[in-house]
């Protein structure tokens, strides 16, 4: 029996009408993850003035200021935002492979969402070496899955895509948030979501065009490498940042699951205290910087690479221990723009070798290639360097050292960061253990 065209009308608008409802959650889902990423920018940026205003009246201020706020962030985040802590992205990604609603509830929702914005907030009020970018993409995780309740059927895709409107939002860098989805969240294309992933990323990238225009993160550098010799430079900066980037990623890592013996029980015991410790270290790496290494980095790369404003010659490694100390310690907060100072810093000393070369140049090599080392995502490393600097004539040597990079840190940590942490969200344990994972 055939049926009737006023059945099959009803079917028809029936099944458009659900496809529209998925196209508008997506969109609405990127306008409100644009409004979010800009918000805890704009925050963050007046937090971490706060914070130099304090030092400039009193320089020894972070000795007591940072492990105290370690310690405060620690407790608040055992107690009340559990599994906000590190920066969020591992969250995201076990959320991904999580099949029951409640169980993602607790690794992506709009309480966790709450605590993440002002608990890294508060890390960076008191110095800790950490970003915002990781946080967003925990954030717009969260928004997507919470506005995905209308849709249950397409919440794995749902959480992709608000992980990737996060880093386009945060960075302003579109391409780096679809090609981070791919490379990085998902590990694989999916042609039935790509679509929809890229409808968030515009979403959230006009929000952010709308509330603060065009904008490139590290300013514009139009510096490239001019002599054969200089290209010498790319391999040296890729075997450099990824062993180092390697190392950062092994620590963590390690750290998260736990030492063995006394001192891991130590540790997992007085955890508060063990962040208050990490924080006192933070203080001292920031003094001996003369307060370079404390926040995100992003000012001190941006001066470096539009204006050669000088950094100092240790900030490189010192950028490197606090920004180890404070993923270890349980703090929320990411590693997105501290790891691309720390490349920074590293790039700076590679430079010396190369005196002939564009500085700027050289820095954008050691920036690519210790993030490549760290999150062992080379595609997404060397493109969202190139949007963030509008440097199009670097995309081959930064390709080539990110590359590099990418297989050095395999020799000394197997396993991506991320995927390696998520691995600890997805274990069996009772829901009340908090998790000590970055």
């Amino acid at each position: 029996m055939k049926s009737s065209p006023s059945i099959r009308h009803r079917r028809l608008i029936k099944v458009t009408s659900a496809k529209w409802q998925r196209r508008a959650i997506f969109l609405c889902g990127g306008l409100a993850i644009g409004v979010a990423a800009i918000g805890l920018a704009f925050m963050a940026d007046q937090v971490q003035e706060a914070f130099a205003r304090l030092l400039a009246k009193w320089h020894y201020a972070s000795l007591l200021v940072t492990p105290a706020g370690f310690m405060l962030s620690v407790f608040l985040t055992n107690r009340y935002f559990q599994n906000a802590q590190g920066s969020g992205i591992p969250q995201a990604i076990a959320a991904r492979q999580l099949t029951d609603l409640a169980a993602r509830g607790r690794l992506v929702s709009i309480r966790i969402a709450i605590g993440k914005i002002l608990m890294t907030l508060l890390g960076l009020l008191c110095g800790a070496s950490a970003g915002r970018e990781g946080p967003t993409v925990q954030v717009g995780a969260s928004i997507m899955f919470a506005a995905g309740r209308m849709s249950p059927r397409r919440q794995p895709g749902l959480i992709l895509a608000g992980a990737a409107a996060g880093v386009a939002a945060a960075f302003n860098t579109p391409l780096a948030g679809i090609v981070f989805g791919i490379e990085e969240m998902s590990r694989t294309f999916e042609v039935r979501t790509s679509g929809l992933i890229i409808a968030a990323v515009i979403a959230a990238g006009l929000t952010s065009l709308g509330l603060v225009g065009n904008y490139s993160y590290f300013g514009t550098s139009p510096t490239m490498l001019q002599h054969g010799t200089d290209w010498i430079a790319v391999p040296i900066c890729g075997v450099i940042g990824g062993l180092a980037g390697g190392l950062f990623s092994r620590i963590v890592i390690t750290m998260a699951q736990g030492l063995s013996g006394p001192m891991g029980r130590t540790i997992k015991r007085h955890a508060i205290v063990f962040a208050g410790v990490c924080g006192l270290g933070v203080a001292l790496c920031g003094l001996a910087s003369d307060n370079t290494i404390f926040g995100t980095g992003y000012l001190q790369v941006k001066g470096a690479l539009e204006s050669g404003a000088p950094l100092p010659e240790s900030f490189g490694i010192l950028k490197f221990v606090a920004t180890t100390l404070s993923a270890i310690s349980g703090i929320p907060g990411g590693i997105f723009s501290p790891s691309l100072a720390v490349g920074a810093g590293l790039g700076l000393n590679v430079a010396h070798l190369f005196p002939s070369a564009p500085l700027a140049a050289i820095i954008l090599l050691g920036m690519v290639s210790y993030f490549a080392g760290v999150v062992q995502a080379p595609i997404t490393a060397f493109v969202i360097v190139t949007e963030m600097t509008e440097n199009h004539a670097m995309v081959v040597p930064l390709m080539a050292a990110s590359m590099i990079a990418y297989a050095t840190s395999r020799l000394v940590c197997s396993e991506g960061i991320y995927h390696a942490l998520a691995k600890g969200y997805l274990a069996n344990r009772p829901d009340s253990a908090p998790l000590r994972v970055v």
